[in-house]
């Protein structure tokens, strides 16, 4: 292996969650280009599949496409199954799958006594099946996917997971409850299976992104009609030093790092892609 490269990834077998959104598949790109096969799991099999013929189109190297619900142990086995038989042995797993919903975010960032009249809108308004889906789909559904399919790295006894984590889960934000406690599980859970698999040479880290406009997040960030930034989205913009939202390809480098060899003794760890956000107190 060349020092300092990513050489060591080709033909290495990764598994994503939750590929086909727009981080997922900038992350299954970014993994494609060091020549790694890749295996697009989601919800909504056409979209994995239209993913990965987009990988296979511009990096020419296997991918495929398969149907998992992350809250599906069953599911998650049978979609191991296909991906073992079609790529081989699983070396890499990214937990992808996530995001928040409107009906597990309030609508006031304070209840106060001009607003007290409408607590329907706080956070005793929330509906808590709402809150338990995303709660459940950001945690369990890392948790879940972890299970089944880390299996063949016990077997290789050599692999590496990469959580997504947030940025809120170190200071929760305002509005999404939900989220934010599920993505600080996210964290622990990410120590806790470094420390667990330590022995077996499996390494646990993950990324914590500042702020990306993506599908579940849009509807805080910016005006449906106008498409301009809502007063949240201009407030996180000013609380940014950088002064903007992420791109999904600024979290690949922090990605083939991970799951290189050249972070081989790194396990444990969340990496902020955050554009300073966490570093600035606002003065």
């Amino acid at each position: 292996m060349e020092a300092n490269s990513f050489a060591d990834l080709k033909d290495k077998v990764c598994a994503i969650t939750g590929g086909a959104g727009v981080i997922g598949l900038s992350l299954s790109k970014a993994l494609a280009s060091a020549g790694v096969k890749m295996a697009v799991l989601d919800l909504n099999k056409e979209s994995a599949d239209k993913a990965a013929q987009e990988i296979k189109s511009a990096f020419g190297i296997p991918a495929i496409g398969v149907e998992a619900n992350v809250l599906d142990k069953s599911s998650l086995e049978k979609a191991k199954s296909v991906v073992n038989a079609e790529l081989g042995k699983i070396d890499i797993l990214i937990n992808c799958a996530g995001g928040n919903s409107p009906k597990a975010t309030t609508s006031y960032e304070f209840i106060t006594k001009d607003n007290v009249s409408e607590i329907e809108k706080t956070f005793y308004g929330l509906d808590i099946e709402g809150f338990r889906e995303v709660f459940d789909l950001n945690f369990l559904g890392t948790v879940l996917p972890t299970m089944v399919l880390t299996t063949d790295m016990i077997e290789s006894g050599k692999g590496s997971v990469i959580n997504i984590s947030s940025m809120n889960a170190f200071r929760p934000l305002t509005k999404i409850p939900a989220y934010s406690a599920a993505k600080a599980s996210i964290n622990n859970l990410t120590e806790w299976l470094a420390v667990h698999l330590a022995k077996m040479n499996i390494r646990v880290n993950a990324i914590a992104p500042g702020f990306f406009l993506t599908n579940q997040n849009r509807f805080l960030l910016t005006d449906e009609k106008t498409g301009e930034l809502t007063p949240r989205g201009n407030k996180i913009i000013a609380g940014t030093p950088m002064g903007k939202f992420g791109e999904p390809e600024d979290l690949n480098g922090a990605l083939l790092y991970l799951v290189s060899d050249m972070s081989s003794f790194v396990t444990g760890i969340v990496i902020p892609v955050d554009g300073g956000f966490n570093a600035y107190s606002g003065v």
